[in-house]
């Protein structure tokens, strides 16, 4: 679990092509201190297990559904990306819960200044709300804007400079993970096809 607040930006040393996976060497710094081997790690919101650690850098393997299903498979030797480390019970909560499960990719339509507008895809729309959560390359962000096929979000000038979200160019793509109390929701009521959907949340005082 994480929270969507970036430790670190790491720098992709390595790739090596396996067979059907790819190997990933990161350097870092802060990102590492307190980690262990088989523990875990957000890269770009992708939560990945540390295989190999040094004191600057660690590796983690990808299998071909992580790399279909992210922009991990998109990245080269030089690439930066967002780390986080997994959130501790000595931890606060700052940004929101995040699993660390990319639910898919979307390509980045314009940036105006401070704003990202991001295309919005055909399986996640009914997720994404108006001044909900919403994690972009695991950072913990707030839907500014929803229109037809996409919707936007504000970054701040601490956000730009601490995550890759600031260098970022139309057309790139960036893994999206929708709000942890929407996929519940949605769960909870399609098991209840057969009563009143808002009677049933109602009931249980969760609206």
């Amino acid at each position: 679990m994480f929270t969507g607040i970036i430790k670190e930006i790491g720098i992709i040393e390595e790739i090596e092509e396996l067979k059907t996976s790819k190997l990933f060497k990161i350097k870092c710094n802060s990102a590492l201190i307190g980690k262990k081997i088989d523990e875990s790690i957000a890269v770009n919101g992708v939560c990945v297990t540390i295989i190999e650690k040094d004191d600057q850098s660690f590796k983690f393997s990808a299998i071909s559904e992580t790399l279909e299903k992210s922009n991990l498979n998109e990245l080269e030797k030089g690439s930066e990306v967002n780390l986080e480390p997994a959130l501790t019970l000595a931890q606060g909560i700052d940004g929101h819960l995040v699993q660390g499960h990319v639910d898919n990719t979307a390509e980045i339509k314009a940036i105006k200044e401070n704003r990202l507008i991001i295309e919005s895809p055909k399986d996640l729309v009914k997720y994404i709300a108006h001044k909900g959560s919403i994690t972009i390359n695991g950072v913990s962000l707030t839907v500014s804007k929803i229109e037809e096929g996409y919707f936007a979000v504000e970054l701040i000038p601490h956000t730009q400079e601490n995550t890759n979200l600031g260098k970022l160019k139309k057309g790139d793509r960036v893994n999206l993970e929708i709000d942890l109390i929407a996929r519940y929701l949605e769960g909870l009521l399609n098991q209840k096809e057969q009563e009143s959907k808002y009677e049933f949340l109602k009931d249980r005082n969760l609206i």
